[in-house]
């Protein structure tokens, strides 16, 4: 009997090709864009997925000050950070982060979804999020991408 057993083909961190995506936000729901955006990251829409490996593509995020939030989030959602002294502890509404930071309501969203550790912070690198319309990665040629695709 002929041995049927394969060795599954592991993706190394050399043979990685990156694309680029850029995704309107405008009027889309933060988890939804949150959730497709942390695939890209991770590189599982791709057939060569490899857990351990940072297989990912770049993800360029515009009109993050458009993005829409369910419910009563924008009153009761609450953002904290601490800045390491006793007492030191902020706390902010994602209604007020939207009005003053709004890339950091989707950078927060995408980053809860990624691995903690190495991996997921070598992962968020590749994530750029803007306000407005605007962006400096023209040269890269990013491909649209759709919530919901």
């Amino acid at each position: 009997m002929a041995n049927l057993m394969h060795s599954t083909e592991s993706l190394r961190p050399a043979d990685v090709e990156r694309a680029w995506y850029v995704l309107d936000a405008t009027d889309q729901v933060l988890g939804r864009v949150a959730t497709r955006v942390a695939t890209i990251l991770r590189g599982k829409h791709k057939p060569s997925y490899t857990p351990h490996v940072d297989g990912g593509d770049f993800v360029i995020i515009v009109n993050a000050q458009n993005v829409k939030l369910t419910g009563r989030k924008l009153e009761q959602k609450t953002y904290w950070r601490h800045s390491g002294y006793p007492g030191g502890i902020r706390s902010v509404t994602a209604g007020r982060l939207l009005e003053t930071h709004p890339e950091r309501v989707l950078e927060a969203a995408v980053k809860g979804m990624l691995p903690k550790g190495p991996l997921g912070r070598k992962m968020i690198r590749k994530l750029k999020v803007y306000a407005k319309a605007e962006h400096p990665h023209a040269a890269q040629k990013p491909q649209p991408l759709e919530v919901g695709k």
